[in-house]
Formats: structure tokens, C-alpha cells, sequence
């Protein structure tokens, strides 16, 4: 086998960074043809000074100065803005990495796939604002999805045999996040801080959030249902808080196989890395002895309703899911700049989803056309809650 050529979608956030120290691990065996970052210019440079790309991508066209003059005399081609992202993306490679944040991952995702190569996702908006369309894209190039989200990737391995229409049900496993014994009124106060500390995963700020609200769940929860083919019905969580278990899929004789492994996104980053073949990382071992207990509690959607509003947008279908996306990231945003509560974040996202319903999406022209109306519905709610 050959060696494998890469790009790279997000390659300064953390999945894209951790895919990378796997690639500098197995140098004969990788080679990374496109970076694309988003405004980091000092880590997006040394990246390419490392792996020395064909072309490196910054997406915020402003700073393409700053990224020319830290690449000067290296040789090395650069880039920048949308189109130029959507350009690299779409380069004929091997194997990308889409590890874009938020909906702004969705054309550049798009693009990679219909050269139909491997596509490793991390960005679950793909599934969940533009799942038919980003479904019916794959298809049509021929395209592979290897699910780069722990929990997804776990389902995944543990239906390697192909029996999937022997399945009960799938769970997918939650850590809870750190409120998760917190009461209503204790969440009130919470602050930007104490949300962006999780007990288990490092991640970015953005999926720190979703899963202090449990919002991450709940899209994961619309992710499986496209990508596994399974109605909301047989898809269900537990909140796991040593984070071992991170997915079981239930078959109808009664058998139940779970992924298990420490909490470190390099393994499943590597498991689609090598796909079908494995590689060594430098993960930490499981030792189940020093873990002495794995415990699973039900959801509480009083507390963390985001759970049931996805439930209700996949059932819905059509546009409500890009509805539940795009408001939620706008909230979450808010948030981050210290303009609304904790708690408003759904309340927020469950009232923009009241207001527009589920309209019809049939191209991706109309989703991003819902995804910009939902978040001008958003902002003008988090703006009356900061008021």
C-alpha cells in the first residue's frame, strides 16, 4: 500500500492538531497535501513548515498577509478566504480530515467529498443541517464517511460485522458534562469559566459548551440517526461519567458490543486515520482495574433539555434540524462573550425553533439561506436577554 495523501479541514483546532501529531508519527506512511486553518497564522505556519503542504489555507482572507510573510522563503504556497478553502477541500486526495467547527465546515465537507475519496468527519453539522443533501452527495461519489466523533466511531467498530439490520437499538455514551449533579437553580449562576472546564475531554471551546449542555448529545443523536439509518426511536443515551464505554450497539439476540478505551480523541482519530488497517498511538492504556467502576445514569432533560429539542427536530425533519444547529451556535456564542446565561442557551434555541418550524430544505442553497435566517432570529433574542 501506498502512501496515503491527506488534507486536513481545521488543522489548528484540536482534532485537527491530534490528527496531525499521528501523522508525524507514521511519516512513511502519510503525506499531507492541504492545511486548512482558521485564523491561528503562528500554529497554521509552523504546521506547514513541518509537513510542508502543497498549499495551506487560512480561512479569514484578512489575515493571508500576516500567513505570507510567516511562510516567506519556505517555498510554500498559500492561500486564502472561502472560495480558497472550498478550492483546497476539494483537491483529489486519499483521505481528509473535516474537523471545521460549525456550519461553516458544511461547504468545504461538501467539497472533498465529491471527489469520492475518504472522508474522516468530526464536523456532525454535515449530518445534521444538510443530512440529505450531504448523504445524497456521498452516495453519488462514491464517497466513504469514517465517523471521527468518539461515540459515533465507537457504534461504528462495534457494527464492523455488517449485521445492522440484526440491531435493537444503539447508546451512545455521555460524560455529563461538569454540571451534571448541578440543580436548575445552581446552573444559573454558571459561568464561561466553569462551562469551558470538562472533567474528562480536552476540547475546544465551541464542543466545551455543547457538552456542559448536553447540546453535543443531542446533535450526536441526529448524527447517528443519518448516519446509521436508524429512527430516534432505537437510538438512545446514558450519561457515563468515566467516559470508558463510548458506544454499544444492542442486537436482537440479546448481544450487546461496546467500544471501550480511555477518554483520548486519538483513538478514534487514528482508527479512521489507518481504516481498515490500525496504527500505534500514544494514547494512555485502559486499565479497567484502576478505573474500579463504570457507572450509567438516564438523562435528566429537565436540566438539559437539548436532548429532547433534537429529539423533536429529527422527528420533525426538513429544515428543523439546521433550525436546532444554527440557533444553538449562536447561543453558544453569546455565551462565550458573556451576553446571556447558561441556562438561556436553550431557551433560546427552543424558541427560534418554535418561531420557524421545519420548512422544506432541498439544496444546499436553501439550507444555508435557513441556517442565516435562524441565526438573525437568534441574535436578536440573545440581544434582548443581554438588554
Amino acid at each position: 500500500m501506498g502512501v496515503k495523501r491527506l488534507t486536513i479541514l481545521g488543522s489548528t483546532g484540536s482534532v485537527g492538531t491530534q490528527t496531525l501529531d499521528l501523522v508525524a508519527e507514521n511519516p512513511e506512511a502519510y503525506a499531507v497535501c492541504a492545511l486548512i486553518g482558521g485564523r491561528n497564522v503562528p500554529l497554521l505556519a509552523a504546521q506547514a513548515k513541518q509537513f510542508r503542504p502543497e498549499l495551506t489555507v487560512i480561512a479569514d482572507e484578512a489575515l493571508l498577509p500576516a500567513l505570507r510573510e510567516a511562510l516567506a522563503g519556505t517555498g510554500l504556497a498559500c492561500a486564502g478566504g472561502r472560495e480558497a478553502v472550498i478550492e483546497a477541500a476539494g483537491r483529489e486526495v486519499d483521505w481528509t480530515m473535516a474537523a471545521i467547527t460549525g456550519v461553516a465546515g458544511l461547504e468545504p465537507t461538501l467539497a472533498a467529498v465529491k471527489h469520492g475519496g475518504t472522508i474522516a468527519f468530526a464536523n456532525k453539522e454535515a449530518l445534521v443541517s444538510a443530512g440529505d443533501i450531504f448523504l445524497r452527495a456521498v452516495h453519488d461519489a462514491k464517497a466513504t464517511l469514517l465517523p471521527v466523533d468518539s461515540e459515533h466511531n465507537a457504534i461504528f467498530q462495534a457494527m464492523a460485522d455488517g449485521n445492522s439490520k440484526a440491531i435493537d437499538k444503539i447508546v451512545l455514551t455521555a460524560s455529563g458534562g461538569p454540571f451534571r449533579n448541578h440543580s436548575l437553580e445552581e446552573m444559573r449562576g454558571i459561568t464561561r469559566e466553569a462551562a469551558l472546564r470538562h472533567p474528562v475531554w480536552s476540547m475546544g471551546a465551541k464542543i466545551s459548551i455543547d457538552s456542559a449542555t448536553m447540546f453535543n448529545k443531542g446533535l450526536e443523536v441526529i448524527e447517528a440517526a443519518r448516519l446509521f439509518d436508524l429512527p430516534s426511536e432505537q437510538i438512545d443515551v446514558l450519561v457515563h461519567p468515566q467516559s470508558i464505554i463510548h458506544g454499544m450497539v444492542c442486537y436482537a439476540d440479546g448481544s450487546v458490543l461496546a467500544q471501550l478505551g480511555s477518554p483520548d480523541m486519538r483513538v478514534p482519530i487514528a482508527h479512521a486515520l489507518a481504516w481498515p488497517a490500525r496504527i500505534g498511538t500514544q494514547a494512555p492504556r485502559l486499565d479497567l482495574v484502576a478505573a474500579a467502576k463504570l457507572e450509567f445514569f438516564a438523562p435528566d432533560e429537565t436540566r438539559f433539555p437539548a436532548l429532547r429539542l433534537a429529539r423533536e427536530a429529527l422527528r420533525a425533519g426538513h429544515g428543523a434540524p439546521t433550525v436546532l444547529n444554527a440557533a444553538n451556535e449562536v447561543a453558544v456564542a453569546a455565551f462565550l462573550d458573556r451576553r446571556i446565561g447558561f441556562l438561556d442557551i436553550a431557551r433560546i434555541v427552543e424558541t427560534v425553533m418554535g418561531q420557524l418550524g421545519a420548512p422544506a430544505v432541498d439544496d444546499l442553497a436553501a439550507v444555508l439561506a435557513l441556517d442565516t435566517e435562524t441565526r438573525r432570529a437568534a441574535r436578536t433574542l440573545c440581544g434582548a436577554r443581554a438588554a
